[in-house]
């Protein structure tokens, strides 16, 4: 076990240690399914724009357009998950950032207006089932965690006229900013223009319209500050 604890620290989780209490067949599994995965990266490996480390990759996902995605070290992709990196910019993820199975980037919908694009800081993790959709640009910070069914919208539809269907009307788009160490709970949602203050935490099945100051506990539909961590 010390063995693993070193490789897993030496791949950016510092700290880490495994389960004392999982058994040599356990670890053989999670170690073969690790592996596999990491076959995967590498054949994906070739086709992205840039890739500075391992990449581990789950089955059956969707991952299109790689020529306009840079990953640092350290990078998994869990079971299913899809990613669309067309878009003005690209996707960009720091180190040691996962995302799990389910989960959804979709940086454009329309191909007559391109998204902008994603950044992502350091150790990020993204439980199952995020959701984030890329039309004004989104910048997630370092050590941000998501808890499962997040979704981040950052883009509205205009509604001023009624002579024409909203479908038809003009789109809002200012963009999402998650500063670092924020952590946001299941089922919470994120709308367009938001900016997330550093040490902040979002209660699960908040929706957030409006800006959230640093270190702030918010929930509630719309959310509000309940707290100040400081």
């Amino acid at each position: 076990m010390s063995i693993i604890n070193k490789i897993i620290r030496a791949l950016g989780k510092k700290n880490y240690s495994i389960d004392s209490s999982l058994t040599k067949r356990e670890i053989i599994i999670i170690v073969k399914d690790k592996l596999i995965c990491l076959l995967r990266g590498i054949l994906l490996k070739v086709w992205l724009k840039k890739s500075k480390g391992l990449l581990f990759i789950g089955k059956n996902c969707k991952i299109r357009h790689c020529h306009k995605i840079r990953f640092g070290k350290t990078i998994t992709i869990g079971d299913y998950v899809e990613i669309n990196a067309l878009s003005k910019s690209g996707i960009t993820f720091g180190d040691n950032v996962t995302i799990h199975r389910n989960s959804i980037i979709e940086c454009t919908g329309v191909i007559r207006e391109l998204g902008e694009g994603l950044v992502v800081g350091n150790n990020v993790g993204m439980a199952q089932n995020a959701f984030i959709q890329i039309r004004g640009k989104v910048e997630i910070g370092s050590n941000v965690m998501f808890g499962p069914s997040v979704s981040i919208f950052s883009e509205s539809h205009g509604n001023d006229r009624t002579d024409i269907p909203m479908i038809e009307q003009a789109t809002k788009r200012i963009g999402v900013k998650i500063e670092d160490d924020v952590w946001i709970g299941t089922k919470a949602t994120v709308l367009d223009g938001v900016t997330i203050g550093k040490g902040s935490i979002i209660a699960a099945g908040s929706v957030v319209n409006k800006d959230v100051p640093p270190y702030s506990i918010v929930a509630g539909v719309p959310a509000k500050v309940i707290k100040s961590r400081i």
